[in-house]
Parts: C-alpha cells; sequence; structure tokens
C-alpha cells in the first residue's frame, strides 16, 4: 500500500500515470474512507481522462464493488441478504448432499477453483472426507481450512477480506486468479434463472466470472430454493457452465433453458 499511494503522489504531480488495477484498488480505498467520489477529482489524482475514470468505475460496478452515481460513484447500499453463517444453518440436508455429489466428480490430481458459499463448503467437507488428492485455489477461507486437511496444496487468494463470508474479494483476488489455469471450478450463486446464475454479495460476481473463464470444465452447485431468483450482479449464461448440481430437477422455462444450452444436470439424490 505504501508503495502505491507513493505511485499516486507521481501522478498527482503529473509525472506518471497510475495503472488500470492501481486506480481501481485506489478508488475501492477511497470509498471505504468517503461516501462518494466525482470522476473530475479522480481523473486529476490519477492524472487520466474522464473517460478512462468512467470506465473504471464502470468495470468496478459490474463486478458489484461501486454503486454508480451522476458524475461519479458511491459506495454499494447495503440490503439485507444473509451472512453466511446463516446460511449454512439452513437447509444443511439439501447442502451437504449437493456438496457429496459434487465432490464425487473431482479426480485425484486434478486442479480446481472453489469459491465462497456455504454449499461449496459442504464440498470442501466432503474431498476432505474422501480424501480426494486435488490442488485448491479458493477465495474462501473456511473452504481453504477445510478441505487443507486433506489436500496436497492449497492457495488462498489475496484481497480484501468480507467478515461477514470469510472471503476475499477485490481488484487484487481477480488478479491472483487469472494467473493460473485448473481442471475445473465450483461456483455457487444467490439464484439462477433462464438467463444464468446470478449473485448478491458484494464482489462475488466477479470473482465467479474469471473462475469461469480459467477453467476447463465449470460446475455451479445450487439449491433448489434459489431457482428462479435473481441476484444483484449477473455472472453469466448458462452455457458457460458444464453441469449444475442441485437437490431437485429444475422444472418449467429454467429446465428448457437448461436443455437448450446442453448443461447437465446432476440430481443429489438422499440417501
Amino acid at each position: 500500500m505504501a508503495q502505491l499511494k507513493t505511485r499516486l503522489k507521481t501522478a498527482e504531480n503529473g509525472r506518471g500515470r497510475l495503472r488500470k488495477p492501481e486506480r481501481r484498488r485506489l478508488i475501492l480505498l477511497e470509498l471505504k474512507l468517503r461516501p462518494h467520489v466525482r470522476i473530475s477529482e479522480l481523473a486529476r489524482r490519477f492524472n487520466v481522462s474522464a473517460e478512462t475514470v468512467r470506465r473504471d468505475l464502470d468495470a468496478l460496478a459490474d463486478d458489484g464493488l461501486i454503486d454508480r452515481a451522476h458524475g461519479g460513484a458511491s459506495a454499494p447500499a447495503q440490503g439485507h441478504y444473509p451472512s453466511l453463517d446463516e446460511r449454512a444453518n439452513a437447509r444443511i440436508a439439501e447442502r451437504e448432499r449437493i456438496g457429496l455429489r459434487a465432490a464425487g466428480l473431482v479426480q485425484d490430481g486434478e486442479t480446481l477453483m472453489i469459491d465462497s458459499g456455504s454449499t461449496t463448503i459442504q464440498m470442501a467437507r466432503a474431498l476432505a472426507w474422501l480424501g480426494t488428492q486435488c490442488t485448491v485455489i479458493t477465495n474462501s477461507i473456511p473452504v481453504a481450512m477445510t478441505i487443507g486437511h486433506g489436500a496436497p496444496e492449497v492457495i488462498l487468494c489475496p484481497g480484501e477480506y468480507l467478515p461477514a463470508e470469510s472471503a476475499t474479494v477485490g481488484t487484487e483476488t481477480l488478479e491472483f486468479l487469472e494467473r493460473f489455469n485448473v481442471d475445473r471450478c465450483v461456483i455457487g450463486a444467490s439464484g439462477l434463472t433462464a438467463l444464468g446464475p446470478s449473485e448478491t454479495v458484494r464482489g462475488f460476481a466477479a470473482v465467479k466470472r474469471v473462475m469461469l473463464q480459467r477453467a476447463t470444465i465449470r460446475h455451479l452447485l445450487i439449491d433448489s430454493q434459489k431457482f428462479g431468483h435473481k441476484g444483484l450482479a449477473n455472472v453469466g449464461e448458462l452455457a458457460d457452465l458444464q453441469s449444475v448440481v442441485v437437490d431437485a430437477k429444475p422444472k418449467g422455462d429454467l429446465l428448457s433453458a437448461l436443455d437448450g444450452a446442453d448443461v447437465d444436470i446432476l440430481v443429489a439424490e438422499p440417501a
């Protein structure tokens, strides 16, 4: 951070420009300190054009990290959404089944990206129980702690820490994930419709998008209560997925859309 502040001071004095990731980290830092930032002020401080700052703000807004406002941006509004602990204590049996079904897809020696969520934690527990020898990259501290007991290597992403989710998000997290190519990614979501999966937790949609891009095989774990629900930020299209692992088979338009996108529906049946 000290180095970044030095780079900012140099840019403010007109002797250089910040790189895109540096600008975006500083924008997020500013919004921790005050409720609103203006495009004109950021352009002056960063020694770049207003259009460049506008693109930075649009990208951060698309990732669910900020709210766009006229002439600038503000910190995202915090509506009520259950925390990780709250979600972890709901529909436990269904999520355990989904996690075990998903863990059974993973082969020894594979590399995985696993995102943060109550259902992906259940998958991590199942992988540890099965003793699957895989390498895992994750932004979730509970996933890392759980699977670390049995996996030969667990790589935890850096980034901005979200206490309610015990996870990291933000520009550093995304840049870190982009360094890797993996056999599989496993993500959760706040909702699933015919338009694709979506996410409500700030910054999670962007993490999921990168994981989908870096993986050869892509799985979504989601319980049936989330069918038909839309989160705040879109994650991707149904065609971005190879399979969805669920506790009950979807119906109606969602089923038709999944079939049309050639997505495998893997139902975790009760024992």
